[in-house]
């Protein structure tokens, strides 16, 4: 005799009763939750202080519910357009020196992106992860109020790139991935939203601050970073990444150049120059694909110069350091000015 549906007896049918009431619970909050004008869909909804489109908030409390960390998990932190792709690659490169060799490595054939999941897309409770291998690598948008609080036993590499850059770069991105049934974007909108801290997963300055107090508090536990002392000292930068993540270089190591390898293969403009990364599609989720070039586009410090005016670089300097304001986080120390 069959169960009732209503009555699960079996642990699957237990689970799919758990993630339809969260469905039903998520359906009714998000009526609730204030709205705002968002860069790819058309509203973006404030939870938690924080700005996500309507899968992405899904998708945030199924990972609160389902998703199991181990305490020897890394992630690779950042807002978007922060160096997320770049990061991958430097993290996978260096964790997994020993398993390729430098002259057929796996980035050569492979998208950064495929290395390791972005937690904010993917299928809960589908995806357990069980198979990745030790330590697990990780990548996430998402502040660390909005992440499960038993994470916090995990490590966390936290990278940080000047306001002005991002909110370009990310403009740029979302522009091309902006739905057709939405009128374009333009950039002195973006701005306001921007300034205003309405962008997907913003505020950025809630977002950089948030990491950066609980890296003061627990230094063991999350490295920040600078995507632009990344850029100016990769060398410096990539040992002391390779430390935090527990796989340091060893001095036969360094004094063999294998340092400076991983840093002349997989720099920013290499990787942009792979055939690999200049055509193929990655998918986020269901619904989101996104052409790999796109996420290969100048990578430089400074670009924002060829895009905003003196007024609107200073309001968003001003907007940053009033808000970092007492931090112990300079602007000044981040960014290419």
């Amino acid at each position: 005799m069959l169960s009732s549906p209503s009555l699960p007896t079996t642990l699957e049918s237990k689970e799919d009763a758990e993630h339809n009431k969260i469905c039903q619970d998520y359906n009714h909050m998000i009526t609730t939750l204030p709205k705002g004008n968002g860069w790819r869909v058309q509203h973006l909804y404030n939870y938690n202080g924080f700005w996500l489109d309507s899968s992405t908030l899904k998708t945030n409390i199924l990972l609160n519910t389902y998703f199991k960390p181990q305490p020897s998990d890394i992630f690779l932190a950042s807002f978007m357009k922060t160096g997320t792709t770049w990061f991958k690659a430097l993290m996978f490169s260096t964790i997994n020196r020993h398993n390729y060799t430098f002259s057929n490595h796996y980035l050569h054939h492979q998208s950064p992106q495929s290395t390791f999941p972005m937690i904010d897309s993917e299928d809960y409770p589908v995806n357990d992860f069980t198979h990745l291998p030790t330590p697990r690598l990780f990548a996430t948008h998402f502040s660390p109020t909005l992440l499960p609080p038993c994470m916090t036993s995990c490590k966390f590499v936290y990278v940080c790139r000047d306001p002005k850059d991002v909110l370009i770069s990310k403009w740029i991105y979302l522009s091309k991935l902006r739905s057709k049934d939405l009128a374009p974007l333009s950039l002195d909108e973006a701005f306001e939203l921007f300034c205003n801290g309405i962008s997907e997963y913003g505020p950025y300055w809630d977002h950089v601050l948030s990491y950066w107090k609980d890296s003061l508090v627990c230094p063991d536990k999350i490295l920040f970073v600078t995507y632009e002392d990344m850029k100016k000292q990769p060398l410096v930068e990539l040992r002391k990444l390779a430390t935090f993540m527990g796989k340091g270089f060893t001095l036969e190591e360094v004094e063999r150049g294998v340092v400076e390898e991983i840093v002349r293969l997989f720099s920013f403009e290499n990787l942009s120059g792979l055939e690999v990364n200049r055509r193929g599609v990655e998918k986020f989720g269901k619904l989101v694909e996104v052409e790999r070039r796109e996420f290969f586009r100048k990578g430089e410090i400074g670009d924002w110069r060829n895009y905003l005016s003196e007024e609107m670089k200073d309001r968003i300097d001003g907007v940053f350091d009033e808000k970092l304001k007492g931090s112990g986080l300079v602007r000044s120390s981040r960014d290419g000015d």
